[in-house]
């Protein structure tokens, strides 16, 4: 399998939006796998989390039997990753300010999702 050469990898962004909270289905993990395998591409990337997506980044997950999705998506931000959730839906399901999310997480409106649309990006949406 070939791979992309930097040159072809210029402005190429990825947009993946998330509307499932975690460990109800894989769609979270798959994201996370989607994202790091982009960034190692040299992809930018570029997550909203919409509708029961705003969970997935909730602060002080503690998962027993599963694999803990905010802390994945914690490497993610590290390598680069923007990361963003609708104001609208967090609010509506309790997280009422930045406090209930990791840090490098920003609360904003949906319409930074339809300008990230707008662009010539790759946009992927797991859920439901």
């Amino acid at each position: 399998m070939d791979t992309p050469n930097e040159n072809s990898l210029i402005n190429k962004i990825m947009v993946i939006v998330l509307l499932d909270g975690p460990y109800i289905s894989q769609y979270a993990d798959i994201g996370y796998k989607m994202a790091e395998t982009a960034l190692n591409l040299g992809y930018v990337v570029k997550i909203f989390l919409y509708m029961d997506g705003v969970h997935n980044l909730q602060k002080d997950q503690k998962p027993r039997d599963f694999q803990n999705v905010s802390q994945n998506f914690k490497d993610l931000i590290g390598k680069g990753a923007e990361i963003k959730a609708c104001v609208r839906c967090a609010a509506a399901r309790g997280y009422e300010d930045q406090s209930n999310y990791l840090d490098g997480i920003e609360i904003t409106s949906v319409y930074d999702l339809a300008e990230w649309m707008k662009k010539d990006n790759k946009i992927i949406t797991l859920g439901r």
